[in-house]
């Protein structure tokens, strides 16, 4: 496998957080006074270090050596409980938290650009990790103190793993159809009993114990959504010290096997089958799915920076690739008797030109959405918190499902780059494309994503989110205007912006009640994901001016990314003229389609 800085440049980091973000202004909010650009780069270089020694060398290995039975227990490769305990003792899965948990207090900006290091490397085995992080967050949120020291700080202190228990084989993704039941007892504890599915780091022995955190209805419960709860069921009670005792009635019933991410246990489970399985309440009764969304929202993140950093990391390997690989000749050298690098063919060089566009975008958008989230926690205005919040509330859906679509076509290029190799396991893009196909899919389809984005985000509050995502657009492009090197690409997002808001008016008025404005969601979904991954790049390429004037070492570079952004509003930016036209038709294609006519 390539090494660790051909899947993710310490330069695009550095630039995306201290040119494109400005990072270093959150220094002077009172949470982060104690840090400076030397403890950021710390973290990252700390970062990479263990991503590159400790969880890369078993990336294949994991994949080959997928989780299963061994004398009734769930076997995982040592190399994945040694790297996981390695990501624990770093103090990393609290890099966000605050001193007095143990933390390191960083902004969650800087912790998800040090995360990025994990997902490229072994993306399988940080599953575990990440994870862990949002359920350990979710108990920090709305958890009780006593919950806090017994079950967050072994979270956070790598003694326990953590996983979210939502699905069930008959409902999917409807969870107001879950039907696994919460019995009060008398002790102000419940007793658990349902079937659970689809449960990521569901069972294993890596840890001494696992904290599930459970989806269920508490007995009398209203129907539907209203009624669902969340507990914390952990693998293992905790005796009177706190400390896992005796099993705790969850049972593994199965293990499903992946197409990819196959490192990752995934399994189905029965609560309270044969023995009792005790639940405690987080929060109050039947507030499970607000909760639960504080966590899936947070994952839904993650889940694009995931996918980010996997179209990375098949585009450093096919960068290398097509550098080192001799084919052909040029059209002006035919004659020629010495074969040229594949990447001087155009093809090629499309094909990694998109790469580039998209996994780069779509980090880019990740970390703004974490800036967004420590605007939102931090900021000391309170407008300034309010518009950030609106700004991630309608920027979620887009940063998960559009970057799980247009990195894993990435990832498809990055094969085609290799060829016939590409198709073999003797280089790791296949593997890539694998486990980057599990994004489209988990905390949330892209389909749901879409019918979220627009059923309900650009219409929610008379459509707040959306119009401050359209200000926040026109605040960059009216900078850019005036810059010589970016006129161009102004008035053409400029021209987006236009087009964007004639098509999302009508839009948002149809899907009030009616299935007609979510006929055409995921279209919608990806119309605007085009725009603002346009707008992102426009911020991309307004640092990069500034940067390379600044820093003529990094004039390459910064070119670079110029003409990426060049290339993403010349090729990709006009394909939303198109989905316009279909949107603004109205058409009912999808939904018209009888089931006799399939």
């Amino acid at each position: 496998m390539a090494s660790l800085s051909q899947l993710i440049d310490d330069r695009e980091l550095a630039f995306q957080l201290y040119e494109v973000l400005g990072v270093e202004s959150l220094l002077s909010r009172p949470r982060f006074a104690e840090h400076s650009r030397q403890t950021f780069d710390a973290a990252l270089e700390a970062s990479a270090k263990i991503a590159l020694n400790v969880f890369q060398p078993h990336h294949r290995k994991a994949d080959l050596e997928e989780p299963h039975f061994v004398n009734g227990e769930v076997q995982v490769i040592p190399e994945t409980a040694e790297a996981i305990r390695a990501f624990a003792e770093s103090g990393l899965p609290a890099a966000g938290n605050d001193y007095a948990q143990g933390g390191m207090q960083l902004p969650w900006t800087v912790a998800q650009a040090c995360y990025v290091h994990f997902h490229a490397a072994n993306v399988a085995t940080f599953a575990y990790c990440f994870l862990t992080i949002a359920a350990a967050n979710l108990i920090e949120r709305f958890g009780t103190d006593d919950q806090k020291r017994r079950f967050m700080e072994p979270l956070l202190d790598g003694r326990a793993l953590g996983t979210m228990c939502l699905s069930e084989p008959q409902v999917g993704s409807s969870l107001g159809d879950i039907t696994t039941r919460a019995t009060p007892l008398p002790n102000g504890t419940y007793r658990l009993r349902g079937t659970k599915m689809w449960i990521s780091g569901g069972e294993h022995t890596m840890t001494s114990n696992i904290i599930h955190l459970v989806l269920a209805k508490i007995d009398g419960a209203p129907p539907g959504v209203k009624g669902i709860s969340l507990f914390i069921a952990p693998r293992k009670r905790l005796d009177a010290n706190g400390q896992p005792g005796e099993k705790n009635g969850i049972t593994l019933v199965g293990l499903n096997h992946k197409m990819g991410y196959r490192g990752t246990v995934n399994t189905v489970l029965n609560l309270g089958e044969s023995e009792d399985c005790i639940g405690e309440l987080v929060g109050e009764p039947h507030q499970g799915l607000p909760y639960i969304f504080h966590m899936m929202n947070e994952a839904r993140v993650v889940v694009g920076m995931s996918a980010a950093a996997l179209g990375m990391a098949g585009y450093r390997v096919s960068l290398e690739y097509a550098r080192a690989r001799l084919q052909g000749r040029t059209p002006d050298a035919k004659s020629s008797p010495r074969q040229t690098p594949i990447i001087n063919h155009a093809d090629v060089r499309r094909l990694l030109l998109e790469q580039k566009t998209y996994a780069e975008g779509a980090l880019s958008l990740g970390l703004y959405c974490a800036f967004l989230l420590d605007e939102q926690k931090t900021s000391p205005d309170e407008e300034q918190r309010k518009r950030s919040t609106l700004l991630l509330d309608i920027l979620t859906p887009i940063m998960k499902a559009w970057t799980a679509d247009w990195c894993l076509r990435a990832n498809y290029n990055a094969i085609q780059v290799l060829g016939g190799a590409g198709y073999t396991r003797d280089h790791p893009v296949e593997q890539f494309y694998r486990d980057n196909r599990l994004n489209p899919i988990h905390e949330g389809t892209n389909g749901i994503q879409a019918i979220d984005l627009v059923g309900r985000k650009i219409s929610i509050d008379n459509g707040s989110a959306f119009a401050e995502l359209v200000v926040a657009m026109r605040n960059d492009l009216q900078k850019a205007a005036g810059v010589a090197e970016l006129t161009k690409h102004a008035a053409s997002l400029a021209q987006a912006i236009e087009l964007l808001e004639r098509t999302t008016a009508p839009l948002a008025a149809a899907s009030k009640g009616k299935s007609a404005g979510v006929d055409n969601a995921t279209l919608y979904l990806d119309f605007l994901g085009h725009i603002v991954i346009a707008w992102v790049w426009l911020r991309q390429a307004a640092a990069a001016v500034s940067c390379s004037k600044k820093n003529p070492a990094l004039a390459e570079f910064c070119a670079g990314k110029q003409h990426a952004a060049d290339f993403f509003f010349q090729r990709e930016l006009p394909s939303v003229m198109y989905k316009a036209g279909i949107l603004m038709s109205g058409d009912d294609l999808c939904s018209s389609m009888r089931d006799e006519w399939f």
